[in-house]
Formats: structure tokens, C-alpha cells, sequence
């Protein structure tokens, strides 16, 4: 009897038709994702950007090599040490919410904030140009360049992460594909457990092996 209820679930699962299990990892991953959507806190983007012109004693390329400089700085403590203030937020959180980007043919610094509130992430971008801004100034009659503010950052309308709709479909293709690996393992059926006898072949006669 035990040996009966051990083999029982195999049983269930080869005699499953082979759609089912696509289907119940589509279902699955579908609600799975979309829930995931739902529950999770939405997230802003804010980009401000900073431009590196150069003064009478430099050129062009000057600043760009500078505004290349500054892109890799923007992130660093010394920046971040006065954006904090400006911005009301820890060092840390700038660290973890805080891109920069810059271009090989202009000479400008894009500063990109994330955060689940859409005011904070442009207050962040433009704390951290602000504060980028004041330090490379502070430097411009040794680098002949100076950072002016571009664009500023400004309060987005709508959120950069996935919605609940996306995260569900995503999460039913996934569903989808899991399922499908199971049917490629999925036990096959026998001979046996198909309740078709096997196949004996008759009796010869005597003329047949005369």
C-alpha cells in the first residue's frame, strides 16, 4: 500500500496532458509578476545636466576633457558631502540613487537621481549639480573651465518602473518557459500505464512451419 501511494503523484504527472503544465506556469507567473508589480513602490527619474565651457585660455577640447573629469567625480564624497545638505538626504542614498553620464563629443554632465518619490529624485539630480557646480568653479583659474547648469532636474509626471501589467506578462513568459522545462522532464508514459496490452503475435501452423 505504501509503495502505491509513493508512485501515486508520478502517476498524476505523467497522465497530465502536455499543455497543462504551459498553462499552470503561464497562470502562475502571471499572477506572481503582476502582484510583484502591485506591491512594489513605484520608482521616479530626474535628470539634471551640467556644461563645461571653457574660458579665454582653453579650448574646446579642454573642457571636454574636463566635463569628462567631472562626470567621474560627481559621485565622489567630496561632491556628495554638500549635496546631502542641499538635498536632505544621506550621503548613502546618494550613493545608491545617484548616476552620472557624460558624452565623447560634448562637454556636457548628465545626473540622473532615482528614488519612490518623484520631488526628492529631481531635488537630489539638482543637489548634486548644484554641488558638483560650486567645487569645479572653485578650481577654474587653475582648469581655465567653467561648469554652468544646463538643464535642471524638475519633478517627473509618472513613474520609470515597470508597471503591474508589464511585470505580469513578464512574469508569465517566465511562468511559460518553466513549464516548459518541466514537460521535458516529465516522466513518459508506458506501455503499461496506458492500459494497452502489448501486443503477442499468434500461433504459427503447420503449414507455416512446413
Amino acid at each position: 500500500m505504501t509503495e502505491i501511494r509513493q508512485h501515486l503523484p508520478l502517476s498524476r504527472a505523467k497522465a497530465l496532458p502536455a499543455w497543462s503544465l504551459l498553462a499552470a506556469g503561464a497562470v502562475a507567473g502571471g499572477l506572481l509578476g503582476g502582484a510583484y508589480g502591485v506591491v512594489k513602490s513605484p520608482t521616479y527619474t530626474a535628470t539634471s545636466y551640467v556644461i563645461a565651457v571653457p574660458t579665454d585660455k582653453a579650448d574646446s577640447a579642454t573642457a571636454l576633457g574636463f566635463a569628462q573629469a567631472y562626470g567621474r567625480v560627481a559621485t565622489q564624497l567630496a561632491v556628495l558631502g554638500d549635496a546631502q545638505v542641499w538635498a536632505g538626504v544621506p550621503v548613502k542614498t546618494l550613493q545608491s540613487s545617484v548616476q552620472t553620464a557624460t558624452s565623447p563629443d560634448a562637454p556636457m554632465v548628465a545626473v540622473t537621481a532615482t528614488s519612490s518619490r518623484a520631488d526628492l529624485a529631481a531635488d537630489m539630480a539638482n543637489a548634486v549639480s548644484r554641488s558638483l557646480t560650486v567645487h569645479a568653479n572653485d578650481a577654474k583659474a587653475s582648469t581655465h573651465v567653467e561648469l554652468q547648469t544646463f538643464a535642471r532636474a524638475i519633478k517627473p509626471a509618472a513613474p520609470t518602473s515597470a508597471s503591474a501589467a508589464v511585470t505580469g506578462l513578464v512574469g508569465a513568459s517566465a511562468g511559460g518557459l518553466l513549464g516548459g522545462l518541466l514537460l521535458l522532464v516529465r516522466p513518459r508514459r508506458t506501455t503499461e500505464e496506458t492500459g494497452r496490452p502489448a501486443s503477442v503475435p499468434s500461433p504459427a501452423t503447420a503449414a507455416d512451419v512446413l
